[in-house]
């Protein structure tokens, strides 16, 4: 079934990341209206921790799921293989997650305006990550923020058996727990096999 497919179409792929960005806005618009005015330090900071939960999220999966077990490692190399493939888990087995995993153990201890907070953060940052992930595989880098991503990832897919530049939206997890490294940003200007195989490994350094 397409729905539950590993590479979608670009239709479902708009469509995932068109979802998120109508829960983002319903959701913001929800706690702005309704949630009461005493609360909204604890609702900003609830958002907040949400964003940087995200943060985490994203490297202990990448790191210690697609990199570590099985069968994700096997599907997750299929994106290695082709970067540029829309591969990414299903919208509705992602939106199960969110759902199971983050609102509703929320809202039973936390009720539900910091429930709301905190999977607005957590998909703020999912949604970010998407379209950063999207941005490094497909878009040219006219940033200095953007081309650092995109070099990152690039020492990521064609360095993988070194194990490090697990963050697509920040390093800063990687530098944390030592799995950071780099090289001359000028031996790395797109994700281009052919250019990224021509690095030479002495001049990876881990941080």
């Amino acid at each position: 079934m397409a729905l539950f497919n590993l590479e979608q179409s670009k239709a479902l792929y708009r469509v995932d990341i068109a979802l998120y960005s109508v829960i983002t806005l319903v959701l913001t618009v929800f706690l702005l209206i309704g949630s009461p005015r005493q609360q909204w330090l604890q609702t900003v900071a609830f958002v907040l921790l949400g964003i940087a939960g995200w943060t985490i999220i994203e490297y202990a999966l990448h790191r210690f799921i697609l990199h570590s077990l099985q069968p994700f490692i096997q599907w997750h190399a299929m994106h290695h293989r082709r970067p540029k493939a829309l591969i990414f888990a299903p919208t509705i087995l992602s939106a199960t997650l969110i759902a199971m995993l983050i609102f509703l153990p929320a809202l039973l201890l936390g009720g539900l305006w910091h429930a709301c907070a905190l999977t607005l953060g957590l998909i703020m940052g999912y949604l970010f990550y998407t379209i950063t992930h999207h941005a490094i595989h497909h878009w040219h880098a006219n940033n200095n923020w953007l081309k650092e991503r995109k070099h990152c990832h690039a020492l990521h897919h064609h360095y993988n058996e070194l194990y490090g530049c697990y963050g697509v939206t920040s390093a800063f997890w990687d530098r944390v727990f030592g799995s950071y490294y780099q090289t001359s940003y000028s031996q790395s200007k797109s994700l281009t096999p052919s250019k990224e195989s021509s690095y030479d490994r002495s001049s990876i350094v881990h941080h």
